[in-house]
């Protein structure tokens, strides 16, 4: 990912799309075919060099654009010196946001095609452990309070679900960010011929941008690291359950200790969540790229530059960290230690209180009122809660419920298969 961003393959670039264009000048007779030639020979040749020695061909740019005060014209002063005269034809008709906008959907496009990739490992990380715990019980909980029960399977395909989500907004993103502008100046095409854009997106990859205004629209570029964002907060989501799941009173998951690890520096006995701590750092840094990219949106007639300088931030920072932030959370996914004996033990914990529910609904399917049903349960249930004794044995010696409950009727309210019956249903949803 990072490579995505360097100047060796930015230059490489913005190389072949001068050279494409070329190519198609010259099919219209503007450029002759033999300087076009001299044109691909000519860089070749300063791609190789650029390859051969980085940092020294780099450096040979940057002097020059200490000069000019412009890059692209620092880029093709440097590449002219490989080509010859020949190169009088580089740049003809074209003006820089042509390179600059057309080369920055080269990189997300190549940056969002890791991303996707990284996706597809975490997916098959949680679809492989969510079918290992599909049946694994566990405690439900809304408001961090114990609910009902469901599995640590159905757990897992629910962000399975979010993940498959995220996917299809990154194919999309991909799709919308990869246009091609060679429009010339605000983008009439006026020294620079349609037939010579379509070439180039062509040969890039790319769909043509139908009104540049010398700019490729950065409404595009919002949705883009917009993507981005959701995708980084539903790697917080999954890691926050995580890190809650860790806690010493939870205890039901963790992520995987190694062998000579250390927790504290302090305190021998520490077991931390570091990396899914980590990742709610990291997926604050990637939302943080959404609200500039919202910003670039507004340009000053038909472009400003306004835009250029937190690009250049926000694309490499971004999307090399969403890109370790996914390897990261694929790692832990992979690695999670499961501990359904813990799981089962804490869904015991509250004496049954977890199927207050069914109780109440029995109640009401049995004649009493919702308002008295509810009534019924829930005073049962506050002493149970404080631990006095079982849901169920405080029901069996509540005179009023047993007026519409038989003992083995409650009894029977009490079965956990009742709340999994439709896990299969759920995760043929999911997968398939």
């Amino acid at each position: 990912m990072a490579a995505i961003w360097a100047p060796e393959n930015r230059f490489r670039i913005w190389f072949e799309i001068e050279a494409h264009a070329c190519d198609a000048m010259a099919e219209l007779g503007i450029v002759p075919k033999a300087s076009a030639k001299a044109i691909w020979d000519g860089g070749k040749k300063a791609m190789a060099a650029l390859q051969a020695d980085p940092a020294g061909n780099i450096a040979k740019i940057d002097a020059i654009e200490q000069v000019t005060k412009h890059d692209v014209i620092a880029f093709t002063t440097w590449l002219g010196e490989f080509i010859g005269p020949e190169s009088r034809f580089v740049h003809q008709g074209l003006t820089s946001s042509d390179v600059l906008d057309t080369t920055f959907a080269v990189q997300l496009t190549q940056a969002a095609d890791i991303l996707i990739s990284d996706v597809d490992r975490l997916l098959a990380a949680l679809k492989k452990r969510a079918l290992e715990h599909k049946n694994t019980l566990t405690i439900g909980r809304s408001h961090a309070i114990h609910a009902e029960p469901t599995t640590f399977g159905v757990k897992l395909a629910g962000h399975y679900a979010a993940f498959t989500r995220n996917r299809a907004r990154l194919v999309a993103a991909r799709a919308e960010i990869a246009t091609c502008a060679i429009s010339g100046p605000v983008g009439t095409f006026a020294n620079v011929d349609p037939k010579i854009e379509a070439h180039v997106a062509k040969k890039l990859g790319l769909a043509i941008e139908p009104v540049s205004t010398q700019v490729i629209p950065r409404d595009r570029h919002a949705a883009f690291f917009a993507a981005l964002g959701v995708v980084a907060s539903s790697i917080e989501n999954l890691a926050t359950e995580i890190r809650h799941l860790q806690r010493t009173e939870v205890r039901e998951a963790e992520e995987f200790f190694s062998a000579g690890q250390k927790g504290s520096s302090s305190m021998p006995h520490k077991r931390n969540p570091v990396l899914t701590e980590n990742l709610t750092g990291l997926a604050r840094v990637v939302r943080s790229a959404v609200v500039p990219a919202l910003e670039n949106v507004t340009l000053w007639h038909e472009r400003d530059i306004s835009h250029s300088s937190v690009e250049r931030y926000i694309a490499p920072d971004a999307t090399v960290t969403l890109d370790f932030a996914l390897g990261r959370i694929a790692g832990v996914v992979e690695q999670l230690v499961v501990y359904g004996e813990r799981m089962q033990a804490n869904l015991d914990s509250l004496g049954g209180l977890v199927f207050s529910q069914r109780i109440l609904l029995a109640l009401t399917q049995k004649g009493m009122s919702r308002e008295a049903s509810y009534a019924a349960v829930q005073r049962n249930a506050m002493e149970a809660w404080h631990g006095n004794a079982s849901l169920l044995s405080l029901c069996r010696a509540d005179k009023e419920i047993r007026e519409f409950l038989a003992d083995d009727e409650l009894t029977a309210l009490f079965d956990m298969g009742y709340h999994t019956k439709h896990v299969d249903t759920i995760f043929k949803r999911v997968f398939g």
